[in-house]
């Protein structure tokens, strides 16, 4: 069976998508058969994966709605060695849609429970907002993966996750709860970023992942090639500490 984890913060720009491409492509590397969900309807995860959005004839969205099954949506992501359920535009019509459908927190879950038999890993990036799509991510998954900049804002965003996160567990989906924070963007010349990551460690401990993702050039270049950092520059440092970041998901998956 595959561990199902969401890639989620409210917050905007915190490296969700640039976390959920490249976590895909270093778990993909190590050996480990994964399926990265995009849920976002600006579709950056699928672009970012080599996928041209405009170009599909089915999405995520078919699959929320009931016009297609996760095995006829999902597409090889060549350039990362993983599948992707993509993702594009129509997908924001899909908010609307689910209103009136039975069971609408629920339809990703059911929708993957067909294919996690076929994957070690399901990772879902979910849009920067408690949105209906949002909702089924985290109903689906049986943990969370936090990425956020050691900000004094990104504290801040951090307690209301946590409280969503509590609620959905509360009501929805017992089974959910927070993996690991990971620390992205770093750069260890800023004083601020030091006491942000320390006061990090000390409230959350262990919940802390060691990894840490330092500000890199070549992760930012990677999307623009429709390349994940880690196979657009292996040797950069962005691209081995996902790699390493991958190792220790897998490590921290058999500890759980």
């Amino acid at each position: 069976m595959a561990s199902v984890f969401c890639i989620a913060n409210q917050k905007g720009g915190v490296g969700k998508t640039t976390t959920s491409v490249n976590l895909a492509a270093g778990l993909a590397a190590q050996g480990q058969r994964v399926l990265l969900v995009d849920l976002d309807p600006q579709g950056n995860a699928t672009m970012g994966s080599g996928i041209d959005k405009r170009a599909l004839t089915r999405s995520v969205y078919h699959v929320l709605i009931g016009l297609a099954s996760v095995r006829e949506a999902r597409v090889r992501a060549e350039a990362g060695g993983y599948d992707m359920l993509p993702a594009n535009r129509e997908l924001a019509g899909a908010e609307v849609e689910l209103v009136d459908l039975d069971a609408r927190e629920s339809r990703l879950k059911t929708a993957l429970a067909e294919v996690e038999g076929e994957y070690d890993f399901v990772l879902i990036d979910c849009p920067p907002s408690l949105s209906m799509l949002t909702l089924n991510g985290l109903c689906a998954a049986h943990g969370v993966v936090i990425p956020m900049q050691c900000e004094y804002f990104a504290l801040e965003g951090l307690a209301d996750l946590v409280n969503t996160i509590k609620r959905v567990a509360a009501n929805l989906n017992p089974d959910l709860k927070i993996i690991g924070l990971l620390r992205v963007m770093y750069d260890p010349r800023m004083t601020l970023q030091q006491q942000v990551s320390q006061q990090l460690v000390e409230k959350f401990g262990d919940k802390v992942f060691d990894t840490i993702i330092p500000r890199n050039v070549r992760l930012a270049e990677a999307p623009s090639y429709g390349m994940p950092g880690v196979n657009y520059d292996k040797a950069s440092r962005g691209a081995q500490a996902y790699i390493n970041f991958g190792a220790e998901m897998i490590e921290r998956v058999r500890t759980l």
